[in-house]
């Protein structure tokens, strides 16, 4: 059935939570162009043709472009609130900002198929890409994370979830698209162990064996709610996940938003990172430490398939 050409398809961006997940950030040097616009459009049937014997894994993937990248991919028009990362320098902590041309997200029910899927994407990107950063993450316990919490409790759900991440009306050339705001987290866990449970609690909001909120002044709950001139709650959909190598001492969380609008994951953040009046910085930043950032754009499915074409015609 042919696609409306008033609803662009968007990309698999409202996948459920997976128990894997492989995370990609590349930069594309000049004259690796050509062969990203060539295999941007193959990545749905590369999804199909390695998740084909094992549907019930639900294999995805998720393409975005960051800023600079895009106008030597596809110059003008480009997205309306494209822009690069920008480094958040507070008091105590910092938002780091560092490259990435493109993300590619990966999730499945399996690790095989996620690591099959991106060892495909980067023999098809060999020579004209370079790796800075690639982590395989997956689910723990109850979609807990290293710290022992609940994550992504808040996240809304079907049309909810739709209207808050992709884009629509506003910037109509790219509807079905969103904004895709990434940052790797490394934990210092043996001083957060080293908390009581109650002040723990504290720390995120919530308690920590049934996660129900606690209403917790300046916590990490507390600073990451952001409401609109009107006192609706601007939502963002998390689809963070945990990763790390207890052989090394690296415990993290791969935090990655999508949003219709990246003002407000940056809004989260300059909360977190500047602080707000009378509360300061997010106390969980004295835990956790921001090593990347970066900004994307998630273009539609129905634009990734044209995206060859689209950069002929520059």
């Amino acid at each position: 059935m042919p696609r409306s050409p008033s609803r662009p398809q968007p990309q698999p961006v409202l996948g459920p939570p997976a128990p894997a997940a492989l995370f990609l950030v590349v930069t594309v040097p000049p004259g690796g162009e050509e062969t990203v616009r060539g295999l941007l459009p193959d990545l749905a049937g590369l999804q199909r043709s390695i998740g084909f014997a094992s549907p019930e894994a639900a294999l995805t993937c998720v393409a975005g472009v960051g800023s600079d990248a895009w106008d030597r991919l596809f110059g003008a028009p480009r997205p309306a609130a494209l822009h690069p990362f920008e480094e958040l320098r507070g008091p105590r902590h910092t938002a780091v900002s560092t490259p990435g041309d493109l993300l590619f997200h990966i999730r499945a029910g399996r690790p095989d198929l996620c690591f099959a899927l991106a060892a495909e994407v980067l023999r098809r990107l060999r020579g004209a890409v370079v790796v800075v950063d690639e982590v395989q993450a997956f689910k723990y316990f109850d979609s807990r994370n290293l710290l022992g919490f609940v994550d992504g409790t808040e996240n809304p759900v079907g049309q909810g979830a739709a209207d808050a991440v992709l884009t629509g009306e506003e910037d109509a050339g790219f509807a079905g698209g969103s904004y895709a705001v990434v940052q790797k987290y490394l934990h210092d866990v043996d001083s957060w162990e080293a908390l009581a449970v109650e002040a723990q609690e504290k720390v995120i909001g919530r308690t920590k064996l049934t996660n129900l909120e606690l209403g917790v002044p300046g916590s990490h709950v507390e600073v990451n709610t952001v409401l609109d001139g009107d006192g609706r709650e601007q939502r963002v959909v998390r689809a963070a996940m945990p990763f790390g190598r207890p052989g090394q001492g690296e415990f993290g969380t791969y935090f990655i938003s999508y949003a219709r609008d990246p003002h407000v994951p940056e809004t989260m953040l300059r909360r977190m990172f500047l602080g707000l009046p009378g509360t300061g910085h997010d106390p969980i930043l004295d835990f956790s430490r921001a090593v990347t950032g970066t900004l994307f754009f998630v273009p539609s499915a129905d634009f990734l398939d044209e995206a060859a074409e689209r950069g002929a015609a520059r």
